[in-house]
């Protein structure tokens, strides 16, 4: 694989199936590089298998959330197709005819959801926010100061939101009679996950309204009128809440989530209320794994009107789980499983069968059936197997090893044109969070490094998910200790399980969570030979007061904030030791990056470059923290190619030949032979 595949794979997700269960509609995207731009359209397959996939919207841009509208004779998406305008809202009526608008809402709409009767939709849009003016003359003019009076007044991916909030609104579904949305909810909160109670009166949805929401991660969830009124509280504020689905009846709630207020390292699990409130039912309670996947958190589906089905992270895979919430044993049972991840699920209103989406690791998401119980299961889609045929995929090899009491998972993946007897160079990845996972998912990175000509490995260390709460906990307050040993342990594991593993050619990288290891690795070991530090976070301090989780994130991870022991948070920050560093080091980060601020690499580059240590500084503009999985295609493939570079110099003696800034830096570095001088590195510490 080479990175310019990637726009090449067709990357399918949300599949919706009917309510009677013969079709499965769902979303195929494609990046364009020649554009620099995604491409969504929405696409329907028969559950029959009979007949190939075909696609049903031909949006210009994004089409996306396919929802059915109850007698499967109409579908709703939200479509980006009108110039300079923001996604809106349509329906399409799949016997003929073209799509027909519902909004034409200025800050565009998501989420859509269908009335029980087919008559209404609800959605979310967010009110408010400065505008640009129409007016060139007003466009040429100074913006208006920003009045921030809250701890969160902005959010990643988004920008300022602290006058901007998430509605939520209903709108009529028929398109002849000049529907006009109808905003049910108000004030300076915001909003999410709405659905239909089973008789259309009531709509329940996420809010934080409580006094303290500026100062703690909580929310709750509300239950509104469908036809507007004053929003009622079911649960107690007690932890955050999400995604909620009614039961079959409309007397209960079920919904993810958890009961600390400030944590984010807590396992989500699913729960029951009363919607007129009550005492919290835990149905998970044996299950010590989080019911919402990082990547991948979608809604719970009933199935048979008695047993609700849930994703799980579990070692590395997503797994469907099923429980019966009036059943007192609670017995939890898995339907869909494997070393895979689902990465989205729906079920007929009919309750025979389950479409979803699942990934491994040499092939991306395609779409599923299977019957309720998991049975007689089946790929409707083969969207990227002639990609696949062309295209040299790694499979990984799953190995465990030992450290302090634990058990833990590395997976080792071998280069493109493996041949025995020869070594070859390897680079070791870090994952985010810290609480999130690596595992069995088509990861579209470590393919091109593999085809690259590097092996990969990679491990799930202390504080990841899908290994139980005590284990994502224990990196609390112990950032670049055992996580740190835990990953180069890993890698000492896989050194001794692939002899074909060159150990004077090792390279480390990791964004975000995995930034800061690397940062910190490299200020603690001279054993590799290179490295990438991605969107890190290197100073605890600093991004205190410039992320956007900055005010809670680093006080739960260091333990205590910066006024009361500044000391603690200068130990557990990789710039500390920057003085130790003689490890070749790029540093990669976006300029509109809020989770780790900018802020966080330009620091870091300062002290190498003043300390005399060999470092690059590469800066995206106008991308956030997820540039590297959603950011701009021509973005995407630059960072891969600079990568390459960079560790094909290092790791491999290469001159840079994939991006030309690359070169041009390495020619006025006057970096000679160096690039290939492995062998004159430091020995490796421990």
């Amino acid at each position: 694989m080479v990175p310019e595949d990637i726009t090449r794979i067709k990357w399918v997700s949300d599949p919706q199936i009917s309510p009677d269960g013969r079709r499965v509609a769902f979303v195929v995207t494609t990046l364009s590089a020649e554009k620099d731009e995604y491409l969504s359209n929405i696409w329907l397959v028969e559950t029959a298998g009979d007949t190939p996939p075909r696609r049903l919207t031909n949006g210009p841009k994004r089409d996306t959330f396919p929802r059915w509208s109850p007698d499967g004779a109409r579908l709703a998406f939200v479509s980006e197709r009108e110039a300079k305008q923001k996604a809106q809202l349509y329906v399409l009526p799949l016997e003929g005819g073209e799509p027909a608008r519902l909004t034409d809402l200025k800050n565009g709409v998501s989420n859509p959801q269908w009335s029980p009767d087919g008559t209404r939709l609800t959605f979310l849009s967010r009110v408010g926010g400065w505008q640009e003016p129409e007016d060139e003359a007003e466009r040429a003019r100074s913006k208006p100061a920003r009045f921030i009076t809250t701890l969160k007044y902005r959010l990643d991916n988004e920008g300022w939101i602290y006058d901007r909030r998430n509605h939520l609104f209903v709108v009529d579904a028929d398109p002849t009679g000049d529907p006009q949305p109808k905003q049910l909810t108000e004030g300076d909160y915001d909003h999410a996950d709405p659905v239909w109670s089973p008789d259309g009166a009531r709509i329940a949805f996420t809010s934080a309204r409580h006094e303290t929401r500026d100062e703690d991660n909580t929310s709750d969830l509300w239950v509104i009128p469908s036809d507007g009124g004053e929003p009622r509280k079911v649960t107690d504020t007690a932890g955050p809440v999400r995604l909620p689905v009614w039961g079959p009846g409309g007397r209960a709630l079920f919904y993810l989530g958890h009961r600390d207020r400030d944590s984010f390292a807590r396992n989500a699990r699913l729960w029951a209320i009363p919607t007129e409130g009550g005492e919290p039912k835990l149905l998970t309670g044996s299950l010590d794994r989080t019911c919402a996947p990082f990547f991948a958190p979608f809604r719970p589906a009933w199935i048979d009107h008695g047993t609700l089905l849930f994703a799980v992270e579990d070692k590395g895979d997503i797994p469907i789980y099923a429980v019966r919430p009036h059943d007192p044993q609670l017995e939890l049972r898995r339907t869909i499983a494997g070393p895979r991840s689902v990465t989205g699920l729906s079920a007929s209103m009919d309750a025979q069968r389950i479409a979803f989406t699942a990934t491994d690791p040499t092939s991306p998401a395609e779409v599923y059936v299977c019957d309720a119980d998991g049975s007689n299961e089946r790929r409707l889609t083969n969207l990227n197997d002639e990609w696949k045929r062309g295209a040299a995929l790694a499979a990984p090899e799953r190995i465990t090893y030992e450290r302090a009491g634990y058990t833990l998972d590395c997976w080792i993946m071998k280069p493109a044109g493996y041949e025995a007897g020869k070594t070859y160079p390897v680079l070791l990845n870090v994952h985010g969070g810290p609480a999130t996972q690596y595992g069995h998912v088509f990861f579209d990175e470590f393919q091109v490094y593999a085809g690259a000509g590097y092996g990969v490995v990679f491990t799930n260390p202390r504080g990841s998910q899908g290994y139980g709460e005590d284990f994502m906990r224990a990196v609390l307050h112990d950032w670049g200790n055992n996580d740190f040993l835990d990953v180069t342990a890993g890698l000492d594991a896989a050194l001794a399980h692939a002899p074909w593993i060159d150990p004077d050619r090792l390279g480390v990288m990791g964004g975000s969570y995995g930034g800061y290891i690397t940062s910190w690795t490299v200020g603690h070991t001279d054993r590799f030979k290179a490295a990438c530090s991605e969107r890190a976070l290197n100073e605890f301090s600093s991004m205190f007061g410039t992320s956007d989780i900055g005010h809670s994130f680093p006080k739960e991870h260091v333990g205590v904030y910066p006024w009361d022991d500044r000391q603690a948070h200068i130990a557990h920050s990789p710039l500390t030791y920057a003085p130790n560093v003689n490890t070749p080091l790029l540093i990669m980060h976006a300029e509109n990056d809020l989770r780790c601020p900018i802020e966080q690499a330009e620091q870091l580059y300062v002290w190498l470059k003043k300390l005399g240590k060999e470092v690059l500084f590469v800066r995206f503009p106008d991308e956030g923290h997820e540039m590297s999985r959603s950011g701009k295609p021509r973005h995407r493939l630059e960072r891969f190619n600079l990568l390459l570079d960079w560790f094909g110099a290092h790791l491999k003696g290469e001159a840079p030949s994939r991006h030309a800034e690359m070169a041009s830096w390495w020619a006025r570095r006057g970096s000679g032979g160096r690039a290939g001088a492995a062998s004159e590195a430091p020995e490796k510490t421990s």
